[in-house]
């Protein structure tokens, strides 16, 4: 079985996209109506780019359609097909995305296959499976130093096999939801390490043995973008405007969401001569332990005892947002995040700023 993406190119300069459909020694066609326009100028390149997100959408969906129909999942007897074969099936569509998301679906799947003895259908996934196996994350040595799992580490499994068996339920695969009668597991607020002004302005003022590592780690904190985001920006995604200024029009790797940035000139000030559209903004910059240890010595040399990370820096750029009076939603709109919840672990920071602040005033009484 196998569904491939394909372009024809029409006489009207367009290019039509359609999936060819191998399946069962037999192939067929599906014309999608959507179509690539001739590249004139930036709009057009987000534009095609946008449209073939859209159809990668749909082959993805027809892939998982022809599986299930492969595999018997649709009909009457879809409770005695394998579940896990689903799930693999799943965890595969996810390679795409960021490395971390498909190794946690890997992770789950691994563990899942432990839990059920490489044996799980989809009539066993009922709430007491679910209950069984949320246990067994929460209270088994399944680390690789034979440790339990860090409680958001199980928040992400299980997260994983939820979001599997929604899909099945979404495609009436199952006929009932177990997950009604299940609650999900609480994720736990993880320490964030920042900056604070005084000690970046001290980073920006020290030198550090690779310029590129230095401009990057600074633009991150004055813009607040990923590492991920930053290694892949390019200057088609810098955009000049007299309306609204200088931004960043970029799509997150991590969410996958369409995003719009304000930059300010300190920001733009760290960046070199402007290439061409498809060029990466900062060419060389390279996520390697090398570079991790790199950064560690340039904090260390700008006297900073904090364990610091390049997603530190994002945590920073939050922090310094709240502390100067930015609203938690504008934060979370800039940081892009989807749930603001997201977001309030960084007012937490604050509060627990203000109390420090508050009790370092000298015993008067």
């Amino acid at each position: 079985m196998k569904v491939a993406l394909r372009k024809r190119k029409l006489k009207t300069g367009q290019v039509s996209l359609y999936l060819d459909i191998y399946n069962n020694g037999k192939r067929d066609y599906e014309f999608l109506d959507i179509h690539l326009v001739p590249v004139k100028n930036a709009l057009d390149r987000e534009t095609n780019k946008k449209t073939l997100q859209l159809a990668e959408a749909i082959k993805g969906e027809r892939q998982i359609q022809i599986q299930n129909g492969a595999y018997g999942f649709k009909g009457e007897s879809s409770g005695d097909k394998d579940f896990l074969a689903f799930y693999s099936n799943l965890a595969e569509e996810k390679a795409n995305c960021a490395s971390g998301t498909y190794t946690a679906w890997t992770h789950t799947l691994k563990h899942l296959k432990k839990f059920s003895n490489n044996n799980l259908l989809f009539k066993d996934v009922d709430e007491a499976f679910l209950e069984g196996f949320k246990n067994y994350l929460l209270t088994e040595d399944l680390t690789k130093s034979k440790t339990r799992l860090a409680q958001n580490s199980v928040h992400s499994y299980f997260n994983k096999l939820r979001a599997a068996i929604n899909k099945a339920y979404e495609l009436r695969l199952i006929d009932r939801n177990p997950l009604r009668g299940v609650k999900a597991v609480k994720q736990e607020d993880s320490k964030r390490e920042y900056l604070t002004l005084e000690e970046l302005k001290r980073l920006s003022e020290t030198p550090c043995r690779y310029d590129i590592l230095k401009r990057a780690f600074l633009f991150s904190a004055l813009t607040g973008l990923r590492w991920s985001d930053i290694n892949k920006l390019t200057w088609s995604e810098i955009q000049d405007s007299e309306q609204t200024g200088r931004s960043i029009i970029f799509k997150q790797k991590k969410t996958k969401g369409q995003e719009y940035l304000p930059m300010t000139e300190q920001a733009f000030s760290l960046l070199t001569e402007r290439g061409t559209p498809d060029e990466r903004v900062f060419v060389g910059l390279k996520y390697s332990a090398y570079m991790n240890v790199e950064l560690s010595k340039w904090v260390m040399k700008a006297k900073i005892t904090k364990d610091i990370t390049f997603h530190c820096a994002r945590h920073t750029n939050a922090t310094l947002l709240l502390t100067n009076g930015t609203d938690l939603y504008t934060v979370s709109k800039l940081l892009g995040h989807k749930d603001i919840k997201t977001t309030q672990i960084y007012a937490k920071i604050i509060d627990e700023k203000k109390r420090q602040a508050v009790n370092s005033i000298p015993q008067i009484l």
